[in-house]
């Protein structure tokens, strides 16, 4: 059966809470917090000219999701894209899903003249970086940096 990569509904929300819960659950810095996590995907759903939700659909059913945001880059001196939250559903994987959402997310940033991607990825996923440099992407010099509660 084929698999369909569109942008996000809200009806999708609860589907994406269950991946992000997927996702966090082996991520050393974030934890699956179900609220948490349908406040900011709903950010994300709020801004589609700024930021995007990408889900991989197999027989209706939402089995992947990757999201994107622009941002501004002075070294590019334009956009950028952040891609984050990149997750398919274990019983999914090393068919082309990952493969297929990370196309659709370069495809939305380029469309919007991002001059760059970056990622975000839990250094301690050796599978997910195996991936990641799979597909062209290469690892630099920075590193993140992280301070919560500033607000």
């Amino acid at each position: 059966m084929d698999v369909f990569i569109r942008a996000a509904r809200p009806d999708d929300l609860e589907a994406l809470v269950r991946l992000l819960g997927i996702l966090f659950s082996i991520e050393a810095d974030f934890r699956p917090e179900a609220e948490r996590q349908r406040s900011g995907l709903s950010l994300m759903l709020a801004e589609p000219e700024r930021r995007v939700v990408f889900v991989a659909e197999l027989a209706g059913e939402v089995v992947g999701m990757v999201t994107v945001q622009l941002l501004v880059s002075t070294a590019e001196g334009g956009l950028a894209a952040l891609v984050e939250d990149m997750v398919v559903d274990p019983a999914q994987r090393f068919r082309g899903v990952g493969r297929r959402l990370l196309g659709a997310a370069e495809a939305w940033a380029g469309e919007r003249g991002a001059r760059r991607l970056q990622l975000l990825a839990d250094r301690e996923n050796d599978g997910a970086l195996r991936f990641y440099v799979r597909e062209g992407w290469r690892f630099t010099q920075l590193f993140c940096l992280r301070r919560g509660g500033v607000c």
